[in-house]
């Protein structure tokens, strides 16, 4: 049996220390509880926002956790599932790494992608959406895999770009085994969607696939 918020000390809870000393004072256990707000049955917010960080490893892994997943975990249900998708995703627009990035080359549609893929059990197709600078606007996930199984939906991709009113765009994906050598479908997929952009006048910036750290380049 864990504490509930209202037995701890008033000057210790989250709430209170954000407010007295600025959000950056506060731990990750302590933002999280913030956003969970109350625990489960016999567990406080606090115990509940480190067993979820325990058992995910990093806020990182949390991050691309899927909504779904979340929600079926003991203790959190649809209502907080949300609230930490919704975190989570306001913070990563916030942060304008996509309003300030240029792709020029494929190490910069790597580092993107590696940042919204990183930790994921399935495979996560993206498609990484440019002005006519090529300074990213978007990104947008346009399907989801099995752990063997990449889905890249050449329509989607487009519709994706042009509702956004991209100009450019390059796609990315993972491959949850750890190894990021494109396979035949991979390069089958890039030469379809090189393809379908010129038809529509889009130009492609190319196809990265990522596992980790690491990354290649697909030639379709």
């Amino acid at each position: 049996m864990t504490l509930p918020m209202a037995a701890v000390p008033p000057r210790e809870r989250p709430r209170e220390r954000l407010l007295a000393q600025g959000a950056e004072a506060l731990t990750e256990r302590e933002l999280l509880a913030l956003i969970v707000r109350n625990g489960a049955k016999g567990t406080g917010a606090l115990d509940l926002a480190g067993e979820m960080l325990a058992e995910y490893g990093s806020l990182r892994t949390l991050a691309a956790t899927r909504p779904e997943e979340l929600a079926s975990r003991s203790g959190i249900g649809v209502a907080k599932a949300a609230a930490v998708v919704a975190a989570f995703e306001l913070g990563r627009r916030v942060g304008g790494v996509e309003s300030a990035l240029v792709l020029r080359r494929p190490e910069d549609v790597a580092q993107l992608a590696r940042e919204k893929l990183a930790g994921l059990r399935r495979e996560r197709v993206l498609a990484i959406i440019c002005n006519s600078a090529n300074r990213v606007v978007r990104m947008a996930i346009v399907s989801e895999g099995s752990m063997d199984r990449s889905l890249v939906p050449v329509r989607e991709i487009l519709n994706a770009v042009l509702q956004h009113d991209g100009r450019a765009f390059a796609i990315a994906h993972n491959h949850p085994d750890g190894d990021p050598e494109p396979s035949e479908a991979d390069r089958r997929a890039t030469t379809h969607v090189r393809e379908a952009a010129r038809v529509v006048g889009l130009r492609f910036l190319g196809h990265v696939v990522v596992a980790g750290e690491r990354w290649k380049s697909v030639l379709g």
